[in-house]
């Protein structure tokens, strides 16, 4: 389905859903007003038209120290939709975690997460939503036909990326396509059944989080997306590709049978990972 295609599709009504978008926040005064202003808007209107039984965007700041928390403030201002929670530590995972610990608080059907960055626009994000129909959660996919990146990617970056899935696949035993990409929802009782055993915050937060899902036997709907690569990214591929490797290492490490005979392999990975940060 082409673009033009999507944005025409009937969004149906999900005035019996309550869901939580938990979005983690570092350093991004460059980018998180334009993004709340699209979120914020297409929320408030779902929850006004009565399409949507209840909405919130959760913000997680985390080690910021930029005018990120003012943005947040003012968007705050002008959608009740929107709320926010700040913490000193970093790491896109740890917010997300503490993100769903504060979701699986209160009273929500679905609980996820997506970029600040707005790579994936409320209106792809309400199509996730929409699709998850009887599934236990659903992520979007940059890789699966029928999705639409834009700019196109570099060779050499989808080149990484595949290779990287293909490891993940190979270790993991995970038929996904994309498990990196940032927009997934989940059903909240499925969250609180493995948030105790999520520890990996670092790159490899999202193959933790779908390895445990999958080993459970929950049933993860992944559908092709609209995805626009953001400006301004932060990404340094080189390094990032090292940083990722070395992350599936460890959680591969840490879920293996033979765990403590390849223990000793795990200090190294470790000291490797504190060079490349």
């Amino acid at each position: 389905m082409n673009k033009n295609n999507r944005q025409k599709t009937n969004i149906v009504l999900l005035n019996k859903i309550k869901l939580c978008i938990v979005m983690p926040a570092h350093n991004e005064e460059q980018r998180i007003a334009r993004t709340l202003e699209n979120y914020g808007k297409l929320f408030h209107n779902l929850k006004k038209n009565k399409k949507i039984k209840d909405a919130e965007i959760l913000i997680v700041i985390n080690n910021t120290w930029d005018r990120t928390e003012e943005l947040v403030k003012k968007a705050r201002r002008k959608y009740k939709e929107i709320r926010y929670i700040n913490f000193k530590e970093g790491g896109k995972g740890f917010a997300i975690m503490q993100g769903f610990k504060e979701a699986c608080k209160r009273d929500w059907d679905l609980i996820g997460f997506v970029d600040a960055d707005m790579s994936t626009s409320a209106e792809e994000y309400l199509h996730l939503a929409i699709k998850i129909e009887d599934y236990d959660g659903i992520i979007a996919s940059r890789y699966m036909r029928g999705a639409v990146v834009t700019p196109k990617q570099s060779i050499l970056r989808i080149m990484a990326s595949r290779v990287f899935n293909f490891l993940i696949r190979s270790m993991f035993l995970m038929p996904y396509n994309d498990t990196q990409c940032g927009a997934k929802i989940f059903k909240k009782q499925v969250l609180v059944s493995i948030l105790p055993e999520l520890g990996i915050t670092q790159w490899s937060f999202d193959i933790d989080l779908l390895y445990r899902l999958w080993k459970k036997g929950f049933k993860i709907k992944e559908v092709s997306t609209i995805w626009a690569d953001a400006e301004k990214s932060k990404l340094k591929l080189g390094k990032a590709s090292l940083q990722m490797l070395l992350s599936i290492l460890q959680l591969r490490i840490i879920n293996s049978k033979f765990r403590r005979l390849i223990s000793p392999v795990k200090p190294i990975v470790g000291v490797l990972w504190r060079k490349l940060k």
